[in-house]
């Protein structure tokens, strides 16, 4: 029961040049030089400036004094040569004698410049932990990542003198997704690095100047510009941990303060939860029926997510939700996720033979065979794996397992199995992909399938059955700077649009390891020694809570003043949560 109510009425780096850089072709951006060394990797979401020649170590128009004024200086320095195309990818070519490239070569755009390298100064450090965030993909500050109205509506405020009036919002959901019991959210690492660096820099100022209203003048008035030029964001944010299983109508993110910051944030913070807790719930659900602790999930989304950024997401979400690994190299880098993979169909069609394939891969990479026998004859493609397999033994290695991609894979993998165990490989894993998800696992495990890895893409990636979590921000409270609250209400003829008021917290009670009920409060009234829960959608479903039972309040403090207090856990611990 879902029991939840009230109890009562990218940037460039600034350091020296290094021989382990990174060669990115063909724009320049600027990072956080924290960033860069620690993940080693340049934004596919560049800021929109161009690149200027002088710069030490191959990076653009950077000198000591641009370098020790920080990002901001250094972006602002960087107006040269500009060229930005239709998806907002600057791409202006660098100017100057062309420079070698060192390192790896990460070909983003078609190869119409030459290549420049960004150095790193550190080593890359797997466990480092701010590899728990998003600020290695996206430009340094995603302010304008809000929808217009909240912009206009933060102009408003600003118009009438109640900028400082302060303001409870929360985000939350409706109903769980995917018909299920439960949602599991997820997001929360995204949601931390994006409050780190709220601001407006000359670029955001310069494109918000040239916006026009019906009349023909500029929608914002300047002095409305410089203002967010100034702002310091003074939120206090509170959220739930990823990784938590979560009810509608329980806030996952409480945002309180200036009630124009609190606008400002509004759709960053939903894009941000929404997603990836779809995500997370829908990997949580298709480990649940693989069998947790037995059986292993890859999510290998990657080819068919929703361009860059979602794909990364929905690889971060997947692991959060339990997956044991992904495909996804660069998400791999990013988060510190296992990954997976061994080779496709085209490989072992580039060989005469499908025998010959499998022996040049064991060859190759003799510590990473798991054989895709599914090109031309699975049940012979397994027999070809054996004697891989033994090639493998008499170079003291073990082959991993062989994988099915198509066909009857219920009646394949039993047969894969009966071969594998007469051929003297009883540890080799059988590992199945094809449209997989929840559903089809379920059926294949009804079936006898003796399938112990799963590799889910498309349908777990893409959230398939269920393009959107629903989740929405809503106004519960407002006052005068200092003043008492005054609690708002949205009302509507629906039941489950009808809002709740108030500063609200969730607290679970539980004991022996079970659930026993959520109850969502409000923090100025409290709880009772012996509370009553009761549903917000049908207040006929009502439970006591024993008075002294243990209990945990889940929305945690994230952010105070505007300062960020919570440092993200490693992603293995919200995986475990």
């Amino acid at each position: 029961m879902s029991t939840v109510i009230e109890s009562q009425p990218w940037r460039a780096m600034v350091s020296a040049a290094n021989p382990s850089g990174i060669a990115i072709q063909p724009f320049t951006t600027a990072f956080d030089s924290r960033q860069i060394s620690r993940r080693g990797f340049v934004s596919m979401f560049a800021p929109r400036f161009g690149s200027r020649p002088g710069g030490p170590a191959g990076l653009p128009g950077l000198d000591a004094a641009t370098a020790g004024a920080g990002p901001r200086k250094y972006a602002e320095s960087c107006r040269g040569a500009e060229t930005v195309n239709r998806i907002g990818y600057a791409s202006g070519r660098r100017q100057g004698p062309p420079r070698a490239a060192k390192g790896r070569h990460v070909d983003i755009h078609p190869p119409s410049a030459e290549p420049f390298t960004v150095p790193t100064d550190e080593p890359f450090d797997a466990h480092d932990p701010n590899m728990n965030s998003a600020g290695s993909i996206h430009r340094p500050s995603l302010l304008l990542l809000a929808d217009l109205y909240e912009l206009t509506m933060a102009c408003g405020y600003w118009k009438l003198g109640r900028e400082a009036d302060e303001a409870v919002f929360h985000l939350f959901f409706r109903n769980n997704a995917f018909n299920g019991g439960y949602t599991v959210a997820a997001g929360l690492g995204y949601v931390v690095d994006y409050l780190s660096n709220l601001h407006v820099d000359e670029a955001d100022a310069a494109y918000l100047n040239s916006l026009k209203g019906s009349d023909g003048g500029p929608l914002f008035d300047p002095a409305f510009i410089e203002y967010l030029r100034s702002l310091e964001f003074s939120l206090d944010v509170d959220a739930v941990p990823e990784g938590t299983v979560v009810f509608p109508f329980q806030p996952l993110v409480r945002v309180v303060g200036p009630i124009l910051q609190c606008q400002i944030v509004e759709s960053a913070l939903l894009n941000m939860v929404n997603f990836q807790t779809l995500v997370a719930t829908k990997a949580a659900r298709i480990c649940h029926a693989a069998g947790r602790g037995r059986d292993q999930v890859l999510e290998f989304g990657l080819r068919r997510a929703q361009s860059i950024d979602g794909a990364i997401a929905a690889s971060r979400a997947a692991y959060v939700g339990g997956c044991s690994a992904t495909s996804n190299v660069l998400a791999g880098r990013l988060f510190d996720i296992p990954v997976r993979g061994t080779h496709a169909h085209s490989w072992v069609m580039s060989f005469d033979t499908e025998r010959e394939a499998f022996e040049a891969y064991a060859r190759a990479m003799p510590n990473n065979c798991v054989f895709l026998v599914d090109t031309y004859d699975s049940v012979e493609g397994v027999r070809h794996a054996c004697e891989a397999g033994r090639q493998l033994r008499r170079m003291g290695k073990e082959m991993i397992g062989i994988r099915l991609d198509s066909g009857d894979l219920a009646y394949l993998s039993i047969e894969a199995r009966r071969i594998l165990d007469e051929e003297g490989f009883p540890d080799a894993v059988i590992v199945a992909s094809n449209e997989l998800d929840e559903h089809i696992i379920t059926s294949l495990k009804d079936q006898g399938a003796t399938i112990a890895v799963w590799g889910v893409g498309t349908k777990l990636a893409t959230a398939f059955d269920q393009p959107a979590l629903g989740g929405v921000y809503k106004l519960s409270a407002i006052r005068k700077a200092g003043g008492d609250w005054r609690y708002k209400v949205k009302i509507s003829e629906q039941t489950s649009k009808i809002s709740t008021p108030g500063v609200l917290q969730v607290r679970r009670f539980g004991e022996n390891g079970r659930f026993e009920g959520d109850m969502t409060y409000e923090v100025g009234i409290g709880v009772p020694d012996d509370p009553v829960i009761i549903d917000p959608i049908d207040h006929t479903h009502r439970k006591q809570i024993r008075a002294g039972m243990a209990f945990e309040d889940l929305l945690v403090p994230i952010a105070r003043g505007g300062r960020v207090l919570y440092e993200c856990p490693p992603l293995a611990q919200s995986r475990q949560r």
